[in-house]
């Protein structure tokens, strides 16, 4: 019987891993490669020296390796598919917040003039104890709030806008710190901040939103919508 005399007689296998190594090196499909690994396959079997025949472990690896690489694509493929209906809910989500209040981590207040300004306090744990103290644009403290004992999650207070001796604050942003403890030992207390959604931006790490004087946030960091 005649012999196909090329590299590929000499090891049978050249051609084959040669062909799962560049296909990764290339823009053929899975399909295209598989359908030349069966060519080359169909080939070799034709050809093979009768007293040399192949080795059917090694073609049964070879098969398993070339559905391996297969799976691999359509899992890329579902992955890639779920991760773009989940952007595109993620958008409509996110424009659609646009005009509403929303609660991010954040140590900023903002005071409208007549209006009452509002913060949020996280507490990891309950606490007897808790202080906040609100500053201006200067650093200067403005007002002190002791909000007593406290249960773990998010504090809500108001501030009315004016200092320790009663005098009206100016409308602006101000800053807010935090201390809390519970029968002496410090707890862990995250200041909050609330503001209006004014637009939506799309980056390369996710959705922003713009919440004006307080600044940007990413839509991840969302903890309540008002």
């Amino acid at each position: 019987m005649a012999t196909v005399q090329s590299s590929t007689d000499t090891d049978p296998y050249a051609a084959i891993n040669a062909l799962g190594s560049s296909s990764t090196k290339t823009t053929s499909t899975t399909q295209d490669a598989q359908d030349r690994f069966l060519t080359l396959l169909v080939t070799q079997l034709k050809n093979q020296d009768p007293l040399n025949p192949l080795d059917n472990a090694q073609v049964t690896t070879q098969l398993a390796q070339i559905n391996t690489v297969s799976g691999i694509e359509k899992l890329n493929s579902t992955l890639t598919s779920l991760m773009s209906t989940y952007n595109d809910g993620q958008a409509m989500q996110a424009a659609g917040m646009i005009g509403s209040k929303v609660l991010v981590p954040g140590s900023q207040m903002t005071l409208a003039t007549g209006t009452q300004a509002v913060g949020c306090v996280s507490l990891a744990s309950a606490a007897d104890k808790v202080t906040v103290t609100i500053t201006d644009a200067n650093g200067t403290v403005v007002q002190k709030q002791d909000l007593g004992a406290q249960a773990a999650g998010t504090v809500t207070f108001g501030w009315d806008g004016k200092s320790a001796d009663g005098t009206a604050q100016p409308a602006g942003t101000y800053k807010l710190a935090v201390t809390a403890s519970n029968g002496g030992t410090a707890v862990t207390a995250t200041p909050m901040q609330i503001g209006t959604v004014s637009s939506v931006t799309r980056t390369s790490g996710g959705f922003q939103l713009d919440l004006g004087t307080l600044g940007k946030v990413d839509f991840s960091k969302v903890q309540q919508i008002f």
